[in-house]
């Protein structure tokens, strides 16, 4: 992805691209390269306005993602970046008006903050800044893109995700007071994007801003009246207020058209409270949502009893079906807990803040009393993420979210209050930490956690799961109140749903056009 004003045409013979790059000039060990197949300017770009300056370049070639080549996830369409955001944008441009890059031109960085779009378009002319564009800069100057940073990338991090938000466009000069940089606003494009890429497609992933947009009530003369909301808006007395929200409700799929007989890959909603883990960017685990703030996994996703929060996130909200899988957002993990059972324990993670219920995004019934009934021959589910064709981990080879149809079976000798039975499954190393999905009257239930330990079962026909029942006092004490199943609950619960997204979500920030 680039700018559209760096392409005179949409010839290719004279383009090559330049990945795991550092420096212009000298060697680059980490550099491949790949020539161009296609270029695509957007059909409604304007020279003049600079307006929809964006393009996309299909390589000759796949490349193979290093610790110096990765791809950068791209802001969402329902995105919100406020004044003040905090981002970066890379590149080998000018460090200042006139003044190029010095040997050995080394990639450079700066941080700036975003300008909301009213006072960016008072600032460089009321009109010169549409909905197309975002802007980035310090009032005082001396922080900005410059002449040869066009087309790279602006970012902003989200727990542990870097987000592309911007693609350097243009600006009144470099880094003068007053004037901030313009950039062509990467959520604009979502759909354009995907429509020019049929498979490995990037992932999407929603940035929030907390709090109000202070732009929201700047003004000059000639800038119309912003169409937000003002805050100091109260409702009339004549409209009712809500005084007792009602319950959350929980296992509710209204996308879900899962049948007897049915299995593979499932397009996005279908189970809508999966969730996927990633330690370090790299996809772990999978996981379901049991709360706003909780989310339910195995405790074998985690190598040590003490994991470091820091370098987990979690992505919820699967939309789509492609091997990078577009997802609502990421969000990061306050506190791991994991069981103190004698056998096999689960984990809670309790994120750092909590998720809004919506499309999407919604969370599984737990039967924490074991007061549900899933006799012999019920029908289950196993959803899980399909690893990547390479072997090798989670990669873009991978085919997203899958699931498996089974029934419940008799455990034979072993005791049923504690476990549950199906008839065997091939589970995949990818299914560890995902749920074991059963009915219930118009809800539905996980029953068990999947852990690819090896079954108590000596029956090659049978798989044993604990149900998560066993672990009702432990769920009750760390999580607290849970949404109840929609039969139970009182008042109407709105239709949301959940999930998340194979990828490594790295920044790309080693990319170029020579």
């Amino acid at each position: 992805m680039s700018a559209a004003h760096c392409f005179s045409s949409t010839s290719t013979s004279r383009w090559r691209i330049s990945l795991g790059r550092q420096n212009l000039q000298g060697d680059n060990p980490n550099e491949v390269s790949r020539t161009v197949s296609t270029i695509i300017l957007h059909p409604n770009y304007d020279s003049n306005t600079n307006d929809n300056d964006i393009a996309l370049l299909r390589l000759s070639s796949p490349v193979t993602f290093t610790d110096y080549i990765r791809p950068v996830c791209l802001a969402a369409g329902d995105s919100v970046f406020n004044n003040g955001t905090d981002s970066w944008v890379t590149g080998w441009g000018a460090v200042e008006e006139g003044v190029s890059l010095p040997f050995p031109e080394t990639l450079q960085e700066v941080e700036v903050p975003v300008l909301g779009n009213r006072q960016c378009n008072c600032l460089n002319g009321v009109g010169t800044i549409t909905g197309n564009m975002i802007c980035a800069g310090v009032l005082a100057g001396g922080k900005d893109s410059c002449q040869g940073d066009s087309g790279g990338p602006m970012v902003s991090k989200q727990d542990n995700i870097w987000i592309q938000s911007g693609i350097v466009s243009f600006g009144f000069g470099c880094a003068r007071p007053n004037l901030p940089g313009v950039y062509s606003r990467v959520s604009s494009y979502q759909s354009w994007i995907n429509s020019h890429i049929s498979s490995d497609k990037p992932g999407f992933v929603q940035f929030t801003s907390s709090g109000l947009d202070a732009d929201s009530s700047y003004t000059c003369p000639g800038l119309p009246a912003s169409t937000t909301t003002s805050p100091t808006t109260r409702p009339s007395p004549s409209t009712p207020t809500l005084t007792s929200p009602a319950r959350p409700v929980c296992g509710k799929a209204p996308m879900n058209s899962r049948a007897v007989g049915d299995s593979g890959v499932v397009p996005g909603g279908m189970w809508p409270w999966m969730v996927s883990l990633h330690k370090n960017g790299v996809f772990t685990c999978g996981g379901t949502l049991i709360t706003k703030k909780f989310v339910l996994t195995s405790a074998r996703c985690f190598s040590s009893p003490n994991p470091d929060v820091r370098e987990w996130s979690v992505f919820v909200g699967h939309r789509r079906v492609n091997s990078i899988e577009e997802f609502e957002m990421s969000v990061g993990v306050a506190k791991i807990i994991v069981s103190q059972m004698t056998s096999f324990n689960i984990a809670l993670v309790k994120l750092v803040k909590p998720i809004s219920y919506k499309d999407y995004i919604q969370p599984v019934c737990m039967d924490v009393s074991n007061s549900r009934s899933f006799p012999t021959g019920t029908r289950c589910w196993v959803a899980g993420w399909e690893k990547g064709s390479t072997g090798n981990g989670f990669d873009n080879t991978g085919s997203g979210l899958r699931d498996l149809e089974t029934q419940v079976a008799s455990c034979g000798n072993i005791s049923d209050s504690e476990n549950i039975c199906t008839s065997a499954m091939d589970l995949q190393q990818g299914d560890q930490g995902s749920p074991l999905l059963c009915k219930s009257g118009t809800s539905w239930f996980q029953v068990a956690v999947v852990s690819m330990s090896r079954s108590k079962s000596a029956r090659a026909d049978i798989q044993v799961f604990a149900k998560t029942s066993r672990f009702g006092a432990f769920l009750k004490e760390t999580v607290g109140d849970m949404p109840s199943p929609a039969e139970t609950a009182t008042g109407n619960a709105p239709h949301f749903a959940i999930s998340l997204f194979l990828f490594f979500a790295v920044p790309i920030t080693s990319m170029f056009l020579l």
